[in-house]
């Protein structure tokens, strides 16, 4: 197994509002580097699932937007929410739950997931390659804490979500490491 200490170069395709961009869709392509969202920041990243699925909809991402400003009053700069879908799904999923503060990031190819080692086949429920449920804290492009679910593995017929919400990444930046948490500091990836 491999030890990823920092988080995997990668070129992220996203939407960004223009303001002279006339009609209904004002938004223009905008490459992100993992160095544009990472570099010279404190960055609470989640991962999910997918988009307008039941627990990331429910408590993954309003929880993460509800305690956004406790994020920020711990040093932490942004907090960022990676799902293996499109910049336009992310879009609306993010219109629909009135994410704010969250950035959603969009990786519809699976590239980040996949270096990350936390790219799983979810078939069995007609999801194809998606994200393992995480988080982590990343400082300045290295990985400092990571919280990955248990009972990582393809076609896995639950949904675990038990360390990567917000209260347990909250809790281990201001130093009360959760109960019964065993999560390794780094990601290992096979």
């Amino acid at each position: 197994m491999a030890v990823i200490e920092t988080v995997p170069h990668v070129v992220f395709k996203t939407r960004v509002r223009d303001e002279s961009i006339e009609g209904p869709n004002p938004y223009r392509w905008e490459d992100k580097t993992t160095a544009d969202l990472f570099a010279g920041k404190k960055v609470v990243v989640f991962s999910l699932p997918g988009a307008f699925t039941p627990t990331c909809s429910s408590n993954h991402l309003p929880r993460y937007e509800e305690l956004y400003s406790e994020f920020q009053s711990l040093g932490v700069d942004a907090v960022i929410c990676v799902s293996v879908n499109d910049a336009f799904v992310m879009f609306k999923w993010g219109k629909e739950i009135g994410a704010k503060n969250v950035f959603l990031l969009p990786d519809g190819a699976g590239e980040f997931t996949r270096k990350m080692g936390m790219l799983v086949d979810k078939s069995n429920i007609g999801f194809g390659l998606r994200s393992w449920r995480y988080s982590m804290l990343v400082n300045d492009l290295k990985i400092e804490k990571i919280f990955v679910e248990p009972g990582f593995a393809d076609n896995c017929p639950t949904d675990p979500f038990e360390v990567s919400d917000a209260d347990t990444m909250l809790a281990y930046l201001k130093g009360t490491d959760p109960a019964g948490v065993s999560a390794p500091r780094l990601a290992f990836v096979g």
